[in-house]
């Protein structure tokens, strides 16, 4: 059995950062166990080269923005880290689709009230910085937690590996990266968590778990020479929120949020959304947007390492945050949630993976 202090469960932004806050205040004793065979959690960044030499194209298919004017501390980090950001384009006008017997409308665009900012890289670039600063040693890929049983003052992790081998970790404290709701519905605890625990943590929703997001790549943003800034709203569907997604000094992008929700999308085949999707843009943009170079495709609600069935119906983005420790014995000092859910000003963000990680650093024992 690997016996370590801290154990952290989930390779994603908080998981990762939770132990870059571990090593900068001296504490190697963890260890980190991601079931995914890649450390991105929820960041998910699709690195295009299609042969023809379009190189350097990173585009998102899980979250892609950060706000400096309202997130400083994320942009601060961003800045300690060295990575180039650049301001998402919104120049234009809008498209409006609002019936199946009449064109889209064009209408004034409009900013966001506050600046949107990418990074050059995609995200995965902030997960990839990150990474380079951890000792490779204490980063463990492809351990699905499966069970906690807490034997006195130890928790004995039981993880299981893809070709279903089962191994075994004893730490004093573990710290959850992982969503509140997901870890309810797929981890076993003995004993079992206070109900109160387990109720606020199973009813608090997985961001980006109900969702779907489409991606289709070109040459050029040929729609800005129209005067279009790549920004539409749908009725009609299949993809409800459009945006630009192009890269600088790269190839250019408009990428989706599908508006079709999660269980009707699993009545119908992956490449017969990418379709619909697809015709939808040239609908809107034209016809050469029928023509990408490739398009991309990720269904969260089908990543059993994000959703559960109960993620399908899309609730309120922002609810209450749940309580960062299992409050009540026995658990209460053993159990800290740290994934962005657990977030108090930025639930679901990439912020809020931050803030609640130096949360739950703050309730480790010293």
């Amino acid at each position: 059995m690997n016996t370590v202090r801290i154990a952290i469960i989930g390779g994603g932004l908080s998981g990762l950062y939770a132990a870059l806050l571990l090593e900068r205040q001296g504490i190697t004793d963890y260890v980190l166990l991601e079931a995914r065979d890649r450390l991105e959690g929820r960041i998910s960044s699709a690195i295009l080269a299609d042969g023809r030499g379009l190189m350097g194209g990173a585009f998102d298919l899980g979250p892609s923005w950060f706000w400096p004017d309202h997130q400083p501390n994320l942009d601060q980090f961003v800045t300690e880290l060295g990575l180039s950001r650049f301001e998402q384009h919104e120049q234009g006008e809008i498209l409006l689709e609002r019936r199946g017997d009449a064109p889209a409308q064009r209408v004034s665009g409009y900013g966001s009230a506050a600046v949107s900012m990418r990074l050059e890289g995609g995200m995965v670039a902030l997960i990839d910085a990150i990474r380079m600063q951890l000792n490779p040693s204490r980063l463990t890929r492809g351990q699905l937690l499966r069970k906690l049983t807490l034997e006195g003052r130890q928790v004995i992790l039981e993880t299981r590996d893809p070709d279903g081998g089962i191994a075994f970790w004893s730490a004093d404290q573990v710290l959850l990266a992982m969503p509140p709701r997901l870890f309810i519905e797929t981890v076993e605890c003995s004993p079992p968590l206070p109900s109160d625990v387990v109720r606020q943590w199973q009813q608090t929703p997985t961001w980006m778990a109900p969702h779907a997001k489409f991606v289709a790549v070109y040459p050029t943003p040929f729609w800005r020479q129209y005067g279009l800034s790549g920004q539409a709203r749908s009725a009609l569907g299949p993809m409800a929120e459009i945006h630009d997604a192009s890269v600088p000094s790269g190839p250019a992008g408009l990428f989706g949020f599908l508006g079709v929700d999660a269980t009707a999308r699993q009545q119908v085949d992956a490449r017969q959304l990418r379709m619909l999707c697809q015709r939808q843009l040239a609908r809107l943009f034209g016809p050469q947007a029928a023509e990408p170079i490739t398009t991309c495709f990720k269904d969260w609600a089908q990543d059993p390492l994000t959703a559960t069935d109960s993620d399908w119906h899309a609730g309120p983005h922002h609810t209450k945050t749940p309580r960062q420790r299992a409050a009540g014995a026995p658990w209460a000092d053993h159990l800290i949630g740290i994934g962005s859910e657990w977030s108090t000003n930025y639930p679901g963000y990439l912020a809020g993976a931050l803030e609640a990680a130096t949360l739950g650093i703050q309730y480790l024992r010293r």
